[in-house]
C-alpha cells in the first residue's frame, strides 16, 4: 500500500510578523478582514497579534479569537507575566511565548544569565498551561544558540507542558543543509511538534523552511507575500506551493485562493508584492520572449512549472519587442481582430517599433494599431463614461473627487477620499463600477510629454479584476487627475470588453 503523504500544519503569522514590515500599520477592521481571508484560504493557526504591544493590537486579536474561525487563533508573548496574562484575556487558542537563548541577545539584550533565561522559560510555560491553553515555545535566535544549551531548554519546556517547539532562524543565517541538521539533532531530543520560523535575510527563508520538513518539522511559520521584519519570512505562497508541487506533501491549504490572498494584504498593508516573485508576482505566469510564448501556447507547461489556474491566476502573454507572431496573434484575435498574415506581420512590426522606443505597449496601443494596420473600426468599448469631475483638495482640505459616470445608459454619482487627489478620483470610479466588474489598479505611470508648467501628462495604468484578466490603458491630458481618471475608466472598459469576448466563445 502506498504511503500517505505527509501532512505539514501551515502556522500563518501575517497579522503579526508581517504588520512588523517597516511602514505597515493595520487597523482592526484591516486585521479582522485578513484573519477571515487566512480561514477561507485554510491555514491551520492564526498568529492575531501580540496583545501586550497596544489597546487596539489587543482588542483585535479578541474580536478574531471571538470570530468562530475554523483556524486556531494564537497571541504572542515573552515570558514576561504581564504579557502572558494579556494574551490569556484574549481568550485565544493558544499562546506562542517566546525568549531568547543565543548568548548575544542573553547579554546584550536581556542583561540576564542562561540559567534565568531557563527558569524564566519554564515557568511561563507552566502558567500557561494551568490556564488550559495550547503552548507553541519559541527559543528566540535559535539558530546561534549553543546547540547543548539549546537543546537543554527545549526538553525542560517540554517537560513543563509545551505543545509545540519553535525554531525560529531569527536573522536569517541558516543554509537548507544546516537546518536540516539542526531539526535532525532536536527531533532526537524532544517527542513534541517540531515548528520552524525562518526569516529571509539571505533569501533562503523557504529553502530553510522546506528543509526543516524535510529533517521532521511539521509545522512552518509564514506570511503572504513574504511580509516581515528586515527582508521578510518564508512566503506563504512559496512554502505551500512547493510542498504541495515539488514535495507532494498535504496541507489544508485551498491553493485556488492563494492569489486573491495576497492580493487583499497588498492592498490593505499598501506593500507592493514585487513583479517577479514566485507565485504571486505580476510576471510569475507572464511571457513576452516568441519562443517562450510559442510554447507556452502550444503546451503551457513548456514555461510554467504549475498551472497558474491553480492558484487563482491566468497566464498572461504581453505585447512587446521581444514578442514573436504567436504571441501578438493571440492577443489581437482575443480583441476582436481577423488579420491575414500580411496584416500580422506589419503589426508585429509596429509593435516592436513602439518597443524599441522604450514604449510600454498597452491593451489600447494594441487595437489602435490593429485598426490603423486592418482597416477596422476599433470594438466598441464604451460601457463606462465620464461625464463630470470634481476635485477639492489643499493645505487644510482631505482630498476629495466627485465623478458622474454613465453606466450602460444610467447615470452614477460618486465621492470618494484620498491620500491625494488621483487616488480619491480613482476610489469614486470603483465605488460606481464594482458592481460590473471588481478591479485592482496594478500598476500607475505618470509621464510628462512636453515641457513646461502646461505640460501634456500621459498616464499608463495597469488593471486586473478578480478573474484574473489584466488590460492596460493610457491617456494623455493637460489635467493630471483628468488624465488619470480617463486612463482608468478605459482600462475598466477593456476589462469589462475581454470579460465579454469570453462569455462569447
Amino acid at each position: 500500500m502506498k504511503p500517505k503523504p505527509r501532512y505539514v500544519r501551515i502556522f500563518d503569522t501575517t497579522l503579526r510578523d508581517g504588520e512588523q514590515t517597516p511602514g505597515v500599520a493595520l487597523t482592526i477592521d484591516d486585521k479582522l478582514q485578513i484573519a477571515r481571508q487566512l480561514d477561507r484560504l485554510g491555514v491551520d493557526a492564526i498568529e492575531a497579534g501580540f496583545p501586550q504591544v497596544s489597546l487596539g493590537e489587543a482588542e483585535a486579536v479578541k474580536l478574531i479569537a471571538r470570530e468562530g474561525l475554523k483556524a486556531e487563533v494564537c497571541a504572542l508573548a515573552r515570558t514576561l507575566r504581564g504579557d502572558l496574562d494579556a494574551a490569556i484575556a484574549c481568550d485565544v487558542d493558544s499562546v506562542h511565548v517566546f525568549i531568547a537563548t543565543s548568548d548575544i541577545h542573553i547579554r546584550y539584550k536581556l542583561n540576564s544569565t542562561r540559567a534565568k533565561v531557563l527558569k524564566s522559560a519554564v515557568e511561563a510555560v507552566e502558567y500557561l498551561k494551568d490556564h488550559g491553553l495550547i503552548v507553541e515555545f519559541s527559543a528566540e535566535d535559535a539558530t546561534r544558540t549553543d546547540l547543548e544549551y539549546l537543546k537543554r531548554v527545549y526538553r525542560a519546556v517540554v517537560e513543563a507542558g509545551a505543545d509545540r517547539i519553535n525554531v525560529p532562524d531569527t536573522v536569517g543565517v541558516m543554509t537548507p543543509k544546516r537546518m536540516e541538521q539542526l531539526i535532525g539533532e532536536l527531533a532526537r531530543e524532544v517527542k513534541v511538534p517540531i515548528s520552524v520560523h525562518c526569516h529571509n535575510d539571505f533569501g533562503m527563508a523557504t529553502a530553510n523552511s522546506i528543509a526543516g520538513v524535510e529533517a521532521g518539522a511539521s509545522q512552518i511559520h509564514v506570511t503572504v507575500n513574504g511580509l516581515g521584519e528586515r527582508a521578510g519570512n518564508a512566503s506563504l505562497e512559496e512554502v505551500v506551493m512547493a510542498l504541495y508541487s515539488l514535495y507532494k506533501f498535504k496541507t489544508n491549504v485551498k491553493t485556488r485562493a492563494i492569489y486573491e490572498t495576497s492580493r487583499l494584504v497588498s492592498e490593505l498593508t499598501g506593500v507592493q508584492v514585487q513583479p517577479n516573485k514566485a507565485i504571486v508576482g505580476e510576471n510569475a505566469f507572464a511571457h513576452e520572449s516568441g519562443i517562450h510564448v510559442h510554447g507556452v501556447i502550444k503546451m503551457p507547461l513548456t514555461y510554467e512549472p504549475i498551472s497558474p489556474e491553480i492558484i487563482g491566476r491566468k497566464t498572461v502573454i504581453v505585447a512587446g519587442k521581444h514578442a514573436g507572431l504567436h504571441g501578438v496573434k493571440q492577443k489581437i484575435l482575443e480583441l476582436g481582430f481577423n488579420p491575414t498574415d500580411v496584416q500580422m506581420k506589419e503589426i508585429i512590426r509596429k509593435v516592436k517599433e513602439l518597443g524599441d522606443k522604450g514604449k510600454y505597449i498597452t491593451t489600447t496601443d494594441l487595437i489602435s494599431i490593429a485598426s490603423l494596420v486592418c482597416g477596422q473600426v476599433p470594438p466598441e468599448e464604451k460601457t463606462v463614461e465620464l461625464k463630470e469631475l470634481a476635485v477639492i483638495t489643499g493645505t487644510h482640505a482631505l482630498p476629495t473627487a466627485s465623478v458622474k459616470l454613465e453606466v450602460k445608459g444610467k447615470e452614477y454619482i460618486a465621492s470618494e477620499t484620498g491620500v491625494g487627489p488621483v487616488d480619491a478620483a480613482i476610489k469614486a470610479i470603483r465605488k460606481v463600477t464594482d458592481n460590473l466588474v471588481n478591479v485592482r489598479l496594478k500598476e500607475f505611470k505618470l509621464e510628462a510629454l512636453t515641457g513646461g508648467s502646461d505640460a501634456l501628462a500621459e498616464v499608463v495604468v495597469k488593471v486586473e479584476d478578480t478573474q484574473g484578466r489584466i488590460a492596460s490603458a493610457r491617456a494623455a491630458n493637460a489635467d493630471i487627475v483628468r488624465a488619470s481618471v480617463e486612463a482608468m475608466i478605459n482600462g475598466i472598459n477593456r476589462l469589462l470588453y475581454l470579460a465579454g469576448r469570453e462569455k462569447t466563445k
